[in-house]
């Protein structure tokens, strides 16, 4: 049931006439229901990794819970005859045994998302040493089936756990409603990653109709309608047979193709983001952003601030400070300072963070060597600008450029975007050398006669197909702008007259019913995540 089916929008009406017939105290039963109904629809039998995975996090939570509420009553019992000695090795004790149970949860819950998506990548590389020594294959591969949004709905619960164990709030003490912070349909699949604080009680506390919270909801589902099946869907046909005949192609259909899923990739999971947005927000939740304008981004580290910004600040609150900030790090920080001097030296701890935090990210993408590749590249660029900040800066002091002036600004946002379609061979080629011969070939096999035939035509797009795409890209790009330049794009057109505010959404109807994409339209690509 994708979100762009006849059957999810009919899911969707049913679910929200009797969420708002219902008496408020029972609505966050039945968004359980819906959110369990939902998964269903795509796997009854993966359901139970879902259901391990809230089970498990569900007693960790209660069972840390239970452990902060006892050592405070502990502490304040015998407050007048502990010693702060006995204070502290109390504290210590208890600490190392909340942290057990943490790493059960994360040997549990990891371990788990470890097997069903990296067991065969494992085997694989496993197979690829034996066979290099000469004894041919060792293991055969594992069928395994992946559980849909395992990977979001592990990080969502696993944030949860570290966040109880650090005293931030309490573990919930209800099994189901836990559960539907876990399972809510919306944001199952694709995100965003939730944060129990700040999304749970909008999950459980009733609600009455607004039509406001309604009409911005189908806009948001609208927008991300355009962007889906207008947009990535045309030019999925076009990027898949670029990239997945390497061989066959060169020049100006590679550097077209990586463009081409440049839109692909963004309005693809944007615009699932502003549909799981949206359909939240016809429930009156307020969801957290994903994206914001990625596209005018200054620096590769600045884009991942804008781009799937759920994943970036779990990876900053739950790998990049810990890291970073750890004993360890501090040593070496120490070391390096006087080793390598105190500019390099405070740099090198956090450069270090970067590219553990990308190692992840790029294993979190995949099971496959490019990932990996992918989120390195990243992560290089990162932590090489990090340390060669004050280079930066003296160049800025000799050539006298205004870092703040308009024209370095749109330089720094080409530069960037370049990057940015660098790191999408790795994300999209069908393996890592596959990756770095399509960028070789790029440039060596460039040539103005390829633009002569009609291969380009035969890729699955033609002119019109091509005009659309521009067209779209246009608007994606004045409503981007708009949003930069701070203009609430949505409630300036609800400021409109009616006619006005009605004409604006009726037309983008009518484009997405004649403009929608009429082949055979991808899934959501981060839904298989």
């Amino acid at each position: 049931m994708s979100f762009t089916t006849l059957h999810f929008f009919l899911f969707l009406a049913m679910g929200v006439l009797i969420y708002y017939l219902l008496p408020k105290k029972l609505q966050w039963v039945w968004l359980l229901v819906l959110s369990y109904l939902y998964y269903f629809t795509f796997s009854i039998k993966t359901s139970v990794f879902l259901i391990f995975t809230t089970v498990v996090t569900y007693t960790g939570g209660i069972l840390l819970t239970r452990m902060n509420e006892s050592s405070k009553a502990y502490l304040a019992a015998n407050k007048e005859t502990l010693d702060r000695a006995a204070k502290k090795a109390y504290k210590e004790k208890v600490k190392k045994n909340k942290r057990r149970v943490v790493v059960a949860m994360l040997l549990l819950c990891f371990g788990l998302l470890g097997v069903v998506k990296y067991l065969n990548f494992v085997i694989e590389n496993i197979d690829a040493l034996v066979l290099a020594v000469g004894h041919g294959q060792y293991f055969e591969p594992v069928n395994i089936i992946l559980p849909l949004g395992i990977s979001f709905y592990t990080f969502q619960s696993i944030s949860y756990i570290i966040d109880v164990y650090q005293g931030k709030y309490s573990a919930e003490k209800n099994l189901f409603k836990y559960a539907l912070f876990v399972s809510f349909f919306p944001q199952l699949l694709q995100g965003p990653i939730g944060r129990f604080d700040r999304l749970a009680h909008q999950l459980y506390e009733g609600r009455s109709f607004s039509l406001k919270a309604a009409e911005f909801g189908l806009q948001r589902i609208l927008w991300g309608c355009f962007k889906k099946m207008v947009l990535a869907d045309r030019v999925a046909g076009f990027v898949t047979t670029v990239f997945g005949n390497y061989t066959e192609y060169g020049g100006w259909y590679n550097l077209v193709a990586v463009l081409l899923y440049c839109v692909q990739l963004y309005a693809d999971f944007s615009g699932g983001i502003d549909i799981v947005i949206g359909t939240a927000e016809i429930f009156g939740i307020r969801m957290d952003e994903n994206f914001r304008q990625p596209f005018f981004s200054k620096s590769i580290g600045e884009f991942w601030r804008r781009w799937h910004i759920t994943l970036g600040t779990w990876m900053k609150d739950y790998i990049f400070y810990p890291f970073s900030l750890s004993k360890q790090m501090n040593r070496f920080g120490k070391w390096s300072k006087k080793h390598l001097g105190n500019t390099v030296g405070k740099a090198m701890p956090i450069c270090l963070a970067d590219l553990l935090i990308f190692f992840v990210v790029g294993i979190w993408h995949g099971a496959a060597w490019k990932y990996i590749a992918y989120g390195m590249y990243n992560g290089i660029i990162i932590a090489v600008s990090s340390l060669l900040e004050p280079l930066y800066a003296k160049g800025f002091e000799k050539t006298k450029i205004h870092k703040e002036s308009k024209a370095w600004t749109v330089v720094q946002i080409i530069r960037t975007f370049i990057l940015v379609n660098i790191g999408w061979y790795f994300d999209m080629a069908v393996s890592f050398s596959a990756a770095l011969v399509m960028m070789k070939e790029t440039f060596t096999k460039m040539s103005m006669s390829q633009f002569t035939g009609t291969a380009f035509l035969e890729l699955g797009m033609g002119r019109r197909d091509f005009l659309i795409v521009l067209a779209g890209c246009i608007i994606i790009f004045i409503v981007s702008l708009l949003k930069e330049r701070g203009v609430a794009v949505r409630e300036a057109i609800a400021a409109k007259p009616l006619i006005v505010r009605w004409a604006v959404w009726y037309a983008f109807i009518v484009i997405i019913f004649i403009f929608a994409y009429t082949g055979d339209g991808s899934a959501f690509i981060y839904a298989n995540f």
